[in-house]
């Protein structure tokens, strides 16, 4: 799967949080200035062209939901991420967040626990 847009993310993250939405509803979500009615109506009839969002037909109107669930999606792209930055090594993905954010120990112990329970 390609990485989205940052526009086409935003889009979707509403869309995962709401649901189910009209291009009313995700323009409501936006901070001011809100986007163009035109302009989420092209990035939603962008996405449904990816096969990444479906909708619902009232009339001329259509309510938009995600095809693609955000878990789908958060896999494709760390995947990518690891690859393409990082060796396709999950181990120096997972030591640079650690230096990066300068975890303490008891965050490190928890980050551990949580790697033993997900095996």
């Amino acid at each position: 799967m390609k990485k989205l847009t940052r526009k086409e993310e935003e889009v979707m993250k509403i869309l995962w949080r709401l649901k189910k939405a009209f291009v009313k509803d995700i323009i409501e979500e936006y901070d001011d200035p809100k986007p163009h009615y035109n302009t989420i109506s092209s990035l939603v009839r962008l996405l449904q062209d990816k096969g990444i969002v479906g909708y619902n037909q009232y009339g001329n109107t259509y309510q938009y939901y995600p095809l693609l669930s955000k878990e789908e999606y958060r896999r494709s792209f760390m995947n990518q991420v690891v690859s393409d930055y990082f060796d396709n090594s999950y181990k120096n993905a997972v030591a640079f967040f650690v230096k990066e954010k300068g975890l303490s120990d008891e965050e490190l112990e928890e980050l551990v626990k949580m790697i033993k329970d997900e095996k």
